[in-house]
């Protein structure tokens, strides 16, 4: 038995059913269009994967933001669940976001709000780092990225 197609023609014929599983008001259907939408397949580029050696530990997908990007919370979700949608592993997962600073992370975050405000994604700004968090110096790498010219110069 095809589950989708009953579904699709009961949506389709009597949309009001889906507001009603979900709670809401039937009379809402008479302010959507329901179609079936294809959506093909794209390439992503997830900037990188750290893949668990167990399955116990979470997959961390980061994302290195340097330029203000409105649709940078569509795509990097989009790319996640692909990636989970498309692989075998059932590890948990966490999303990491790095920026050089809060002015970049324009992003629209509205549809993302409740991923966005749970453990499930860190924002990392680097120019807000402190100098206890920048002890080691893979940190201090970093953090040489977003300072000044002059700053660089003098510690190098």
């Amino acid at each position: 038995m095809k589950t989708d197609s009953i579904f699709y023609r009961i949506f389709q014929s009597i949309p009001s059913t889906f507001f009603e599983l979900i709670n809401q008001p039937p009379q809402l259907a008479s302010a959507y269009q329901f179609s079936s939408v294809e959506v093909k397949q794209l390439a992503f580029r997830i900037d990188g994967v750290f893949l668990p050696n167990t399955p116990d530990l979470p997959i961390y997908f980061a994302e290195v933001q340097f330029q203000p990007d409105k649709k940078l919370y569509s795509r990097l979700f989009a790319e996640t669940f692909n990636y989970l949608d498309k692989t075998e592993l059932t590890n948990n997962w966490r999303g990491v976001v790095i920026f050089p600073n809060r002015s970049v992370d324009t992003g629209n975050t509205e549809r993302y709000t409740e991923i966005l405000n749970s453990q499930r994604v860190t924002r990392v700004y680097l120019d807000e780092l402190s100098s206890i968090e920048a002890s080691s110096i893979g940190i201090q790498t970093v953090k040489l990225i977003v300072e000044p010219e002059q700053l660089r110069q003098q510690k190098l």
